[in-house]
């Protein structure tokens, strides 16, 4: 089976149902993120504050692409989609499943959250800008599921209906 591509907006449940998809499908899942961190050492928060959004999203790209491979899950960072490369490489690879969530569950969910670099300063003006500014990136992928007020369990049976439809649809 060709990878899984989980992309979305922070908070949109990425990490979670790409744990949950890994234990009802049996393949492994890797976060870009976390690999990131591991690699580089240090969090993502200290990345951007000493290194610089720039150099994050090119540690991000080389992560994704050293992920190159079948039978396994990726999930992203919310920002993985803004590199065109990134998006054609998702798409040429694996299946491109796109988690939407509304905004305002969006801001609901990381009411607490201090770890997230983007979301520093006016919070709210932040995450609503930077939502729509990615939208229409998020939008291309093929698959499209919407997290807003569903369980995790509606969310993966959804994905994984999904991908029978798109691995029939491939084979013939």
């Amino acid at each position: 089976m060709r990878a899984i591509y989980l992309t979305g907006f922070m908070g949109s449940g990425k990490t979670t149902i790409g744990k949950l998809l890994s234990k009802a499908s049996g393949l492994p899942v890797f976060d870009t993120d976390v690999l990131v961190e591991e690699k580089e050492g240090k969090s993502i928060k200290d990345i951007f504050l000493q290194e610089g959004e720039a150099y994050f999203r090119e540690r991000e790209s080389e992560i994704l692409r050293a992920l190159n491979g079948e039978n396994r899950i990726v999930t992203t960072g919310g920002g993985i989609i803004l590199a065109k490369e990134n998006r054609e490489w998702i798409r040429k690879n694996g299946y491109w499943v796109y988690l939407h969530c509304d905004p305002e569950e969006i801001e609901h969910r990381l009411v607490n959250d201090t770890s997230r670099p983007l979301l520093a300063g006016e919070k709210r003006a932040n995450l609503r800008s930077i939502f729509e500014e990615r939208l229409p990136l998020y939008r291309e992928a093929p698959i499209q599921v919407d997290t807003t007020n569903k369980s995790t369990q509606e969310v993966v049976e959804e994905i994984l209906n999904a991908l029978q439809i798109e691995s029939a649809s491939k084979i013939l």
